[in-house]
């Protein structure tokens, strides 16, 4: 039976991928900041809570890194932790580079010291590229706009030069955006699910968003936890892109919504310019041909199918078309 490490797993990727994993007969074992007073919601969503053997680590803390990470002896290690929110970075830059560089750090030192053959997989992400002129690639520069972003690049150099400099099994996904629907209203794709559907059951509230002429590659978090999980079994270490490879903008996901729903956008949200965020990415698209290839990873669900399980997920409604 192969051992799992999910660094973070209470998020939406972590319980999805500890799902997929004891579907795959490993032993799971799932850390949290504190597992003795966290909900552990998304696990008990997908009733597996049971199933996980669940620690208590401070990514930021080298001692509890160490003391975790030698405590468990597992072949594969998937950090998922870390500050996950774009707009909480403005707000705090200090936390989430601590969170995310000094976590990743602490982690890729303790491997190297514990000289454990552990395969170690880093989430990235596609806000490391900013704005992309084309679809975006392994090859393509780095170019981060936000605080959050920043950190996810340092981390990502980090995995690499220890990769490198000291021969571990360490990848990087870089990962494009991805729903369900474990994802929490303040991600702007299930506040817009949430509310058209509250609208389309009677209630009067108006939708209030940003710039809504920004385009963002969609996918569907299940099919990502799997390209995690196939980066881990490449024969050798490396970095990947995983993306729908389709762009679509923010308008058009709210309008597909409520379309679905028997409603009109146009005539339940309002453009609050308070919501705009600073340094927005215009255009975000991503080229996973390298995981198609390598991995025989591509994403099954693409944009309009992916709006139509978030909204059937929330709605009573009978979605035909």
């Amino acid at each position: 039976m192969k051992k799992a490490l999910i660094i973070g797993i209470s998020g939406q990727d972590g319980a999805y991928l500890a799902r997929f994993l004891l579907s795959k007969g490993y032993k799971v074992f799932g850390t949290s900041r504190d597992h003795e007073v966290n909900s552990f919601f998304n696990l008990n969503a997908l009733g597996i809570t049971q199933s996980i053997e669940l620690l208590s680590m401070v990514t930021s803390d080298f001692r509890s890194v160490l003391a975790t990470l030698q405590a468990v002896d597992v072949d594969e290690m998937y950090n998922l932790a870390g500050q996950t929110s774009v707009g909480l970075s403005f707000l705090y830059p200090v936390q989430t580079f601590d969170s995310i560089l000094t976590g990743t750090m602490n982690l890729l030192e303790c491997i190297r010291l514990l000289k454990r053959p552990v395969k170690y997989y880093n989430a990235g992400s596609s806000e490391v590229f900013g704005n992309t002129s084309s679809p975006a690639d392994e090859n393509t520069a780095f170019r981060p706009r936000r605080p959050y972003a920043t950190a996810k690049a340092a981390a990502h150099y980090a995995v690499a030069n220890y990769r490198e400099a000291y021969s571990l099994f360490a990848s990087n996904g870089i990962l494009f955006n991805h729903e369900s629907p474990l994802r929490l209203t303040r991600f702007v794709t299930s506040k817009i699910v949430s509310t058209a559907v509250r609208i389309a059951h009677g209630s009067d509230e108006r939708l209030r968003l940003g710039n809504i002429n920004v385009f963002r590659d969609w996918g569907w978090a299940p099919d990502f936890v799997e390209g995690m999980w196939k980066i881990l079994q490449n024969p050798e270490p490396d970095d990947f892109v995983l993306a729908s490879g389709e762009s679509h903008s923010l308008e058009e996901f709210a309008s597909q919504t409520f379309a679905l729903l028997g409603l009109n956008y146009q005539n339940h949200i309002d453009i609050d310019p308070t919501l705009i965020r600073l340094s927005d990415i215009s255009y975000s698209a991503g080229n996973p041909v390298k995981a198609k290839h390598v991995l025989h990873w591509e994403a099954e669900y693409k944009f309009y199918q992916i709006v139509k399980m978030l909204v059937e997920y929330r709605s009573d409604f009978n979605i035909t078309n």
